[in-house]
């Protein structure tokens, strides 16, 4: 279907955060996957090597992010770049919820540091 509605997205939870999925294999993408993000206040993720590509726009609030061991410090309107093989951590230090939107292509899985293979379903 060429249109997703609000009501139509599949939400999501993991490791603290919010992960409203509206372009998947399952409302008719074909190639690629986005989601919202929804980081409450102090969350932390663990840090995760990402098999594929990954597009990371901030819509509201900030972040830290750490990318192959160098932190960065972003705020709404900034967009990150996270290649195949990289090493990524997200956390959100602020008082107030971050709120990002996320682009990659399908079958992106993330290897946590104890080995842990996981393929989120709102890019697969």
């Amino acid at each position: 279907m060429p249109v997703v509605r609000p009501s139509e997205a599949v939400v999501h939870e993991m490791h603290g955060a919010r992960f409203v999925a509206y372009a998947t294999p399952s409302t008719g993408s074909r190639e690629l996957c986005a989601w919202r993000g929804e980081i409450p206040a102090g969350t932390r993720a663990p840090a995760h090597i990402v098999s594929r590509e990954e597009i990371f726009h901030l819509l509201a609030g900030e972040l830290l992010i750490t990318l192959d061991g160098t932190e960065h410090r972003i705020t709404a309107g900034d967009t990150v770049i996270v290649h195949a093989g990289a090493t990524l951590a997200v956390e959100n230090p602020a008082a107030e919820a971050a709120v990002s939107w996320v682009t990659t292509s399908h079958g992106l899985e993330a290897t946590l540091a104890d080995g842990t293979r996981i393929a989120p379903p709102w890019a697969n």
